[in-house]
């Protein structure tokens, strides 16, 4: 009899249990709180991190793209004049120039073109850091389950 009388004593009550259970899914709480708002931080950290990235590689784009664009334009004014002196030698010399002309501006056109399609919206998008969120979400709703 005294061995069931010990046995009572050391069996923790239900309410005792109930708190234990509360205080851990306080804390469990308080762990996810804290550890969404770290991963938050680390994914905005990232996305600057992939923008300015972006922003450095287009910047450098867009400088050698008007040294090199201003180097063909001598060039291109030379090559263009000769074309027309020797146009001039077969056409008059006005219809040579706006042969050349016409030439030189569809040529261009195609070149702007081409380079717009390089430059579309989606090349300033951070998508290691889309991505990487798209995980995090997807993470966080099967652990919610």
């Amino acid at each position: 009899m005294k061995q069931e009388h010990e046995s009572v004593k050391t069996a923790p009550s239900p309410v005792a249990n109930q708190e234990h259970n509360s205080e851990s899914i306080a804390d469990l709480i308080r762990h996810l709180t804290k550890d969404l708002s770290t991963l938050l931080g680390k994914e905005i950290e990232l996305a600057k991190a992939e923008v300015g990235e972006s922003v450095s590689e287009a910047k450098i784009a867009i400088g050698a793209m008007a040294t090199g664009a201003a180097v063909a334009m001598a060039g291109l004014v030379v090559l263009l004049m000769s074309a027309v002196y020797g146009l001039s030698n077969i056409l008059e010399p006005w219809l040579a120039a706006l042969v050349v002309g016409a030439a030189a501006l569809l040529v261009g056109w195609l070149m702007v073109g081409s380079a717009k399609k390089k430059m579309n919206d989606n090349s300033m998008v951070p998508e290691r850091t889309l991505e990487s969120t798209k995980k995090d979400k997807d993470t966080l709703t099967r652990a919610a389950r």
